[in-house]
């Protein structure tokens, strides 16, 4: 009898923020929003907490832009797929910047 051994998914939490381009109405913001929520949970991932920080000065313009839209998440997710979700928010056209950040266990 063979066994066949699946690969433990180790989930960390870690942090996203990213910043949105300023020109969005909000209805176009939560709808940015939800499909970054929809993404993280097809990828097993949970999110803990959601803060939407609003329209803030950047430290240098980006996209020759001087604001954008600040969001902030807290979750959970399999390290193995970052890559996929980093993959995803590069293809958002709203999305001027990212940045992921893995918390303390």
């Amino acid at each position: 009898m063979v066994f066949q051994v699946q690969p433990v998914r180790r989930i960390r939490p870690y942090e996203l923020v990213f910043i949105a381009h300023p020109d969005l109405d909000e209805k176009t913001l939560i709808q940015l929003v939800e499909r970054v929520k929809g993404e993280i949970t097809r990828l097993d991932g949970k999110i803990r907490n959601i803060a939407m920080w609003g329209k803030r000065p950047l430290a240098y313009p980006i996209r020759k832009r001087r604001e954008g839209y600040y969001v902030f998440m807290e979750m959970d997710m399999p390290a193995d797929a970052m890559p996929s979700l980093e993959r995803f928010l590069r293809l958002q056209e709203p999305i001027m910047r990212f940045l992921f950040v893995r918390q303390d266990e």
